[in-house]
C-alpha cells in the first residue's frame, strides 16, 4: 500500500522537496553572498518556506483541477487535494533543512560560527536524500538519482550565491 501510494505521488514529493530545498538554500546563499545578517536569512527563509510552499501546493491543486476539467477524469486516479498536500508537506519538511542551522544558531554559538557551512552540508544531504528516495521508488539506482539531484540543486545554489556575491561587489557593501 505504501509503495503504491509513494509511486502515485513521487512526482509531487520530488517537486516539492527539491524546490523547497533549492529556494530556501538560494535565499541563504544570496544573503550570505551579499554579506547580510543571518537574521535576514531567518526572516526570508521562514517566509519562503511557508509562502512558497503554499504557492506551489495551490498551483499543483489548480493545475490538477485544470487537467480534470480538460480530460473529464482524474489523471492516474490522483486526488488534487492529496497531490497538493504532498507538495506542501515535502516542500516544508525538506525545505526547512537548509534553514535549520540558522534556527539552531540562535541558541548555539558553535553552530552560529559555522551556520552557512552546516547549511551547505545539510542541503547536500537533503538533495541526496530526495534523490535516493526517488531512485528507490522509481526503481532507478539510488546513487545515480542522488547524484543527479545533488548536481542540479548545487547548480541552483551556486547561481544564487554568485548573484548575491556579485551584487555585493557591484553595490560595494
Amino acid at each position: 500500500m505504501i509503495k503504491k501510494y509513494s509511486k502515485k505521488y513521487i512526482a509531487e514529493f520530488v517537486y516539492g522537496a527539491t524546490d523547497g530545498t533549492v529556494t530556501t538554500f538560494a535565499i541563504i546563499s544570496g544573503v550570505v553572498g551579499a554579506g547580510l545578517s543571518p537574521l535576514i536569512v531567518l526572516i526570508l527563509g521562514v517566509s519562503n518556506v511557508l509562502a512558497d510552499g503554499f504557492s506551489m501546493a495551490s498551483s499543483n491543486y489548480l493545475s490538477e483541477r485544470s487537467e480534470i476539467a480538460l480530460s473529464g477524469h482524474k489523471q492516474k486516479n490522483k486526488h488534487p487535494i492529496k497531490s497538493s498536500a504532498v507538495t506542501f508537506v515535502s516542500f516544508i519538511a525538506i525545505g526547512t533543512i537548509p534553514l535549520s542551522p540558522f534556527i539552531v544558531a540562535l541558541g548555539s554559538s558553535w553552530v552560529a560560527d559555522r551556520q552557512f557551512l552546516i547549511s551547505f552540508i545539510a542541503t547536500g544531504i537533503a538533495f541526496a536524500l530526495v534523490g535516493a528516495i526517488r531512485g528507490r521508488v522509481t526503481g532507478e539506482h539510488p546513487l545515480a538519482t542522488s547524484f543527479e539531484t545533488l548536481v542540479i540543486g548545487g547548480i541552483a545554489a551556486g547561481i544564487a550565491f554568485s548573484v548575491g556575491f556579485g551584487l555585493r561587489i557591484l553595490i560595494g557593501v
